[in-house]
C-alpha cells in the first residue's frame, strides 16, 4: 500500500512539473525605448527575410539552418493574400503556401518570427499581394478609409491571426512569433488620400492591436504609427535616414535593410557589397540605438509562375546572403556572420550602457556605450569614402580604413571592422549536363490566332486589360473585322498601349511587335500593314508581364491598348471605337497544355526559326547528386517554362540591358519539382526563340582567389 501511495505522489509531482513546464514556454514580449524585451531580457536581434512561396518546403529547413548559422535570431516573412484566398472565402495553405509549416520549421530550429501580415505587401509581387477579385467589389478603394476595403482587409488579417493563435504560434502562447506587421510603407501614398489616409492609419492600428496577439505590432516607414504600434525604418542607410521612433517609449527597429535590389527585364543586377551592408548595420546600432535589423532579402528565391509585379524578373534578390538556389553568397554571408558575433559579444553593455558620441576628425566620429562595472563598447567611424584615417581614442591610435567602422567591445581592442573582409569570395559553377539539340526529341503545338468571327466578348471600345483577364492570364486578344474602303499604296498599323508587349497580326500573318519597359509606362507599336480589298481581320495580342504592385488608387490602374489606327497616304483611320472582340488567354492555356496529363495532340518539331506563339515539349532525366539544377534558356525569346506542370516562371531573354545582355538566362528547377525519369519540359515561346540550343545544368559554388 505504501508503495502505491508513493507511486501516486510521484505521478502527481510529475504532472505538476509538466504543467509548470508548459506555462514556462509562454514568452512575454514587450518593449521600451531601447529594445524589444523578451521574457524580461533586452535583445539585439538580427533577422532575415525568407518568403515561403519563393522557395519550396523541401528547401525551408536548409535555408533556415544557414540563416541560424549566419547569426540570425529571427526569420521575417510577408503573408501573401492572393495566394491564400484566390477566390472570396476559398483558402489555400498547401505546398509552398503552407505558412504554418514554415513557421513551425523556424520554431523547430530555435528562431523567432516576424510575421508581416500587411495584407498589402508590395514586395515586387503581383498586385501588391491583393487578390484581383478585390477589384470587382462595388465601391472599393484600396488602402484608405473605405468600408468595402476595410471589411475584406480585416477579414483576412483576422483569418491569419486566428490561424496562428489556433496553432499556438504567437510567443505569448509559447510560439516563435514575436512581432507582427500591419500595412506596409503606407506613408508613401498617405497624402494622396488626405484625411481618409490618416483615419485609415488609425483604424489599421486599432484592428491589429484589437486582435490581442500578445506581441507588438509594427508599421514600416510610418512616422505617424499610432501607439502602441512601433514605426520602423526601411532602406539601405537607416543609420543615416531614420528619423527615429515617434515616441521615446519605442525602440529603433529596421525592418528592411536591402541586401541588393530587385531586378527588372532590361536592367542589370544591383550589387551591394558586404562591406557596405556591414557599415550601415553597425552605424544603425551605434548612432540610432538600433536593436533589430532585418535583411531584405536574406534569401530572395524564385518568383514562380506569374507572381511577379510588372517587368520584374523571375529570380528575386539573387545577390542576397543566400542566393536563389540556397547557396552561401560569399563574402556577404560570412562578413555579416562575423558582424553579428561581434555585436552579440557586447550586446549587454550596448543595451544597458549610456550612449555618448564625439568627433574624431572632420569626417570621423565615435560612439561609446558605458555601463556599470566599467563595461564599455566603442564604435569608431570613418565616413571618408577615399582615405584611411588614424584616430586617437583613449590614448591609443587606431587605423580606420575608408568608409568603415571599427567595433571595440571593451573600448580597447578592435574585434571587427566593417571594411575588413576575412571571408573568401565564391562564384557559381554552371555545368551543362544535358543539351536538347535533337529535333526528334521535341514536339510542338501551334497556338491559334483568333479572329473576330470566333469571339464571344464584344465591345464598341478598347477595354482595360486587367479588368477583362482578372489575372487569369498575361494575354488578351483584341480582334477586329475591318472593311477596307481605302486606296492606300502603303499603310501602317499604329497601336498605343499601356500594357507591356504587343504582337500584331493581319489575317493570321505576323506583322511585328513592340514592348515597353519598367520605367516607360506606355509605348507605341508601328508595323507595315498590307490591306486586302474588302474584309481584313486584325488580331492584336496584348501582354502583361506582371501586374502593378504599388502606388495610390491601384484599383484604378489602366493597362491594355489605348488607341489603334491605320495610317496611310490618304490620312488615318481611327479604329479605337470600332467594334472589338476579346479573348482572354491562349488556346494552350485553356487546354492546360503544360500539364503532363494533358490530352493535347502534339506534332513533330518543324522549323524552329522565328516561330511565334508556339509551344514546345520534351523530356529529360533527373541529374544525379544534390547540386542545384537550372535550365539555360539563352536561345529563347520570351514566354514561360514548366517542368512537370510546375511553372518555373516567365522568361524574357530577348530583352537586353544597356550592355546588350539578357537580364536572366538561368531558371531554377527545385529538386522537389523533379522525378527520377521522364520529366516533362514545356516552353511557351512568343517571339521566335529556338529550343534546340537550351541546356540543363547543375549549379554549385567554388571559392575564388579574390
Amino acid at each position: 500500500m505504501e508503495n502505491l501511495v508513493s507511486l501516486v505522489l510521484i505521478l502527481l509531482l510529475l504532472l505538476v512539473s509538466l504543467t509548470v513546464g508548459d506555462s514556462d514556454f509562454e514568452t512575454e514580449v514587450t518593449y521600451d525605448g531601447r529594445s524589444l524585451i523578451i521574457d524580461g531580457h533586452r535583445k539585439i536581434l538580427f533577422s532575415g527575410s525568407i518568403h515561403y512561396p519563393r522557395s519550396t518546403p523541401q528547401m525551408w529547413p536548409a535555408l533556415i539552418a544557414k540563416a541560424k548559422e549566419g547569426g540570425l535570431d529571427v526569420i521575417q516573412t510577408y503573408v501573401f493574400w492572393n495566394l491564400h484566398e484566390p477566390q472570396i472565402g476559398q483558402y489555400d495553405f498547401s505546398g509552398r503556401y503552407d505558412l504554418v509549416r514554415f513557421i513551425k520549421e523556424i520554431q523547430a530550429q530555435g528562431l523567432y518570427v516576424c510575421l508581416r501580415i500587411g495584407p498589402y505587401i508590395e514586395s515586387e509581387w503581383a498586385y501588391g499581394g491583393f487578390p484581383f477579385w478585390l477589384h470587382d467589389i462595388p465601391g472599393i478603394v484600396y488602402r484608405t478609409d473605405n468600408e468595402p476595403f476595410k471589411i475584406y482587409m480585416q477579414n483576412f488579417t483576422t483569418k491569419i491571426v486566428s490561424m496562428m493563435q489556433s496553432e499556438g504560434l504567437y510567443a505569448s502562447q509559447g510560439g516563435p512569433i514575436i512581432l507582427s506587421q500591419i500595412e506596409n510603407e503606407y506613408q508613401n501614398v498617405e497624402k494622396a488620400f488626405g484625411e481618409d489616409g490618416s483615419q485609415y492609419v488609425q483604424w489599421a492600428a486599432k484592428i491589429a492591436v484589437g486582435l490581442k496577439t500578445g506581441v507588438p505590432w509594427v508599421m514600416c516607414k510610418q512616422t505617424d504609427a499610432p501607439d502602441p504600434v512601433i514605426n520602423t525604418c526601411n532602406g539601405m542607410k537607416c543609420g543615416e535616414t531614420f528619423t527615429g521612433p515617434n515616441s521615446p517609449n519605442k525602440p529603433a527597429l529596421w525592418t528592411e535593410n536591402w541586401t541588393s535590389f530587385y531586378q527588372v527585364y532590361g536592367g542589370e543586377a544591383y550589387i551591394r557589397s558586404a562591406e557596405d551592408i556591414a557599415f550601415h548595420v553597425t552605424l544603425f546600432i551605434a548612432r540610432k540605438n538600433g536593436s533589430y535589423v532585418n535583411y531584405y532579402m536574406y534569401h530572395g528565391g524564385t518568383n514562380f509562375g506569374r507572381t511577379t509585379s510588372a517587368y520584374v524578373i523571375t529570380s528575386y534578390y539573387d545577390q542576397a546572403p543566400l542566393d536563389e538556389y540556397g547557396f552561401l553568397r560569399q563574402p556577404k554571408w560570412g562578413q555579416l556572420r562575423e558582424l553579428h558575433a561581434a555585436i552579440k559579444s557586447c550586446s549587454t553593455t550596448l543595451l544597458e550602457g549610456k550612449q555618448s558620441n564625439f568627433s574624431l576628425g572632420q569626417r570621423q566620429e565615435g560612439y561609446v556605450f558605458e555601463a556599470e562595472e566599467g563595461k564599455c563598447v566603442a564604435f569608431l567611424v570613418n565616413n571618408d569614402y577615399v582615405n584611411m584615417f588614424d584616430v586617437q581614442f583613449r590614448n591609443r591610435s587606431y587605423k580606420l580604413p575608408p568608409n568603415s567602422i571599427s567595433i571595440l567591445p571593451d573600448c580597447q581592442n578592435v574585434t571587427f571592422n566593417t571594411a575588413t573582409v576575412n571571408t573568401k569570395s565564391n562564384r557559381r559553377v554552371i555545368s551543362p549536363i544535358q543539351t536538347f539539340s535533337s529535333a526528334d526529341k521535341w514536339e510542338q503545338f501551334q497556338d491559334v490566332i483568333p479572329n473576330f468571327d470566333h469571339i464571344a466578348l464584344i465591345s464598341n471600345t478598347l477595354l482595360e486589360q486587367m479588368n477583362v483577364t482578372k489575372d487569369k492570364s498575361d494575354y488578351l486578344w483584341y480582334t477586329l473585322r475591318f472593311e477596307n474602303n481605302l486606296s492606300c499604296s502603303e499603310s501602317k498599323l499604329n497601336i498605343q498601349s499601356a500594357a507591356h508587349v504587343t504582337h500584331a497580326f493581319a489575317d493570321n500573318t505576323y506583322l511585328g511587335g513592340a514592348h515597353g519597359s519598367h520605367d516607360v509606362k506606355s509605348f507605341t507599336t508601328e508595323v507595315p500593314l498590307t490591306l486586302n480589298k474588302g474584309t481584313n481581320n486584325i488580331s492584336i495580342l496584348s501582354v502583361m508581364v506582371g501586374l502593378p504592385d504599388s502606388g495610390a488608387f491601384l484599383e484604378r490602374r489602366f493597362a491594355g491598348l489605348t488607341t489603334v489606327e491605320i495610317q496611310c497616304s490618304e490620312g488615318s483611320f481611327d479604329l479605337t471605337n470600332s467594334t472589338w472582340g476579346y479573348q482572354v488567354g491562349l488556346l494552350g492555356e485553356k487546354l492546360q497544355i503544360y500539364e503532363p496529363s494533358s490530352n493535347v495532340q502534339w506534332s513533330p518539331l518543324g522549323n524552329t526559326s522565328n516561330q511565334n506563339l508556339i509551344w514546345y515539349k520534351t523530356t529529360f532525366e533527373r541529374p544525379k547528386g544534390d547540386e542545384g539544377v537550372a535550365l539555360n534558356l539563352e536561345s529563347m525569346g520570351k514566354g514561360e517554362v514548366w517542368v512537370n506542370g510546375q511553372s518555373l516562371g516567365r522568361y524574357w531573354v530577348s530583352f537586353h540591358d544597356s550592355k546588350g545582355q539578357p537580364s536572366q538566362i538561368l531558371y531554377h528547377v527545385p529538386g522537389s519539382f523533379l522525378k527520377d525519369t521522364e520529366n516533362v519540359l514545356v516552353l511557351f515561346e512568343e517571339e521566335g526563340g529556338n529550343p534546340l540550343h537550351i541546356s540543363l545544368n547543375t549549379v554549385t559554388t567554388t571559392t575564388t582567389d579574390d
